[in-house]
């Protein structure tokens, strides 16, 4: 029985509705689009979002918003995707890697305070796997230190931090709706804004700096506006909302299966040896993007499950090994650990039974 790493959702409805889009002939930014952000706004609580093209326009854009700019510095933690410290370099600042938690891979609170400098303007937490980070001492900080924060959501739609909703908290929450994450438009991003003023401006910035609101054609038929600030081609289309509409629809459901599969495997791996769970504080709900764990002898537990069709994956080592951020730097020493052991099995909503029990039967068995 193969069980795949990742899948890629797309709901039964979602034909209908993007062929009713094609045949609108209205592809780009409308109606759709409007209803999405709405419908997010509603039913997940993120506020005042904003939809665009991709995960990483959402971070990029989010970063303008904040009037980070060069000379600037933005702390972050390493263990992510390349993604969140290229959009620190797009606006000219830099990205400074603090330490992460080896017990759930999330920024560290203690290497945060201490990477704060002059130059710091923002922090980007990232919610590794969809577990929360301890925002309340983030956004302690920020406040001490009149920094801004930009959550890197990515992995963390449906995700709860003590009550709150990721998405309700901070500044800036970003979250991506790629291929494989758990709401897909194909690719797309969304930036939920605290403030109604930045969304505003967001908005704006998405579609080349232009205030489409405002814009109005004159007689000649072209839009009329001014342009006073530099914006971008970010904003999401119809027939990508079209199809986050429609997948839209079973997220929560789909959330309730992949928390299930979770709960499994927490129950039945706690004991097992040569593993180590992550550490998750029951005050917060994980959306499961991602189930990781920490094995001994990772190569012969991930050829051990290859030999059993089961795919596993490290998900990202500690990007600050890469040149152009600096090259490694051994003094994160969680995430040089985390480097060593770290590995994540299948999760997916789509998982069958038969699937889940064929995971748990093969790390029983042993590597």
């Amino acid at each position: 029985m193969k069980v795949p790493f990742f899948n890629s959702y797309v709901d039964d409805n979602a034909i209908e509705l993007v062929n009713k889009t094609l045949k609108s002939t209205f592809l780009s930014e409308g109606p759709v689009v409007a209803q999405f952000e709405s419908e997010l706004e509603s039913q997940l609580s993120i506020l005042n979002p904003v939809a665009v093209n991709s995960g990483t326009s959402s971070l990029h854009l989010a970063l303008v918003l904040a009037n980070v700019s060069n000379g600037d510095e933005v702390i972050l933690p390493s263990q992510t995707f390349v993604a969140s410290a290229l959009a620190v370099l797009y606006v000219g600042a830099k990205p400074v890697f603090a330490d992460i938690n080896y017990e759930d891979g999330n920024i560290n609170i203690k290497s945060l305070e201490e990477k704060i400098t002059k130059k710091t303007k923002a922090i980007m937490p990232v919610h590794w796997s969809g577990y929360p980070c301890d925002m309340n001492a983030i956004n302690k900080i920020a406040k001490k230190q009149n920094l801004k924060v930009i959550e890197d959501a990515a992995h963390a739609l449906g995700s709860f931090y003590h009550s709150k909703s990721i998405g309700t908290i901070s500044d800036f929450t970003c979250f991506s709706f790629q291929a494989i994450k758990h709401l897909t438009t194909g690719d797309g991003g969304l930036i939920g804004c605290k403030y109604k003023r930045d969304a505003k401006r967001a908005k704006k910035l998405r579609w080349f700096g232009i205030d489409r609101a405002k814009a109005k054609p004159s007689i000649l038929g072209e839009r009329q506006y001014d342009l006073d600030e530099i914006g971008f081609k970010y904003h999401l289309n119809d027939l990508a909302a079209s199809l986050g509409l429609a997948n839209l629809k079973t997220l929560k459901q789909r959330l309730k299966r992949r928390k299930l599969i979770a709960k499994k495997y927490i129950k039945i791996f706690n004991d097992t040896p040569g593993i180590t769970l992550f550490e998750y504080s029951k005050k917060n709900q994980s959306s499961w993007w991602l189930f990781g764990m920490h094995v001994e002898n990772r190569k012969k537990f991930i050829r051990a499950m290859k030999s059993r069709d089961i795919s596993v994956s490290v998900v990202h080592q500690g990007i600050d090994k890469y040149s152009l951020f600096g090259g490694l730097d051994e003094s994160l020493a969680n995430q040089r650990k985390f480097d060593s052991t770290q590995i994540h099995i299948p999760v997916y909503d789509s998982l069958t039974d038969a699937q889940v029990d064929h995971v748990i039967k093969s790390i029983k068995l042993g590597w």
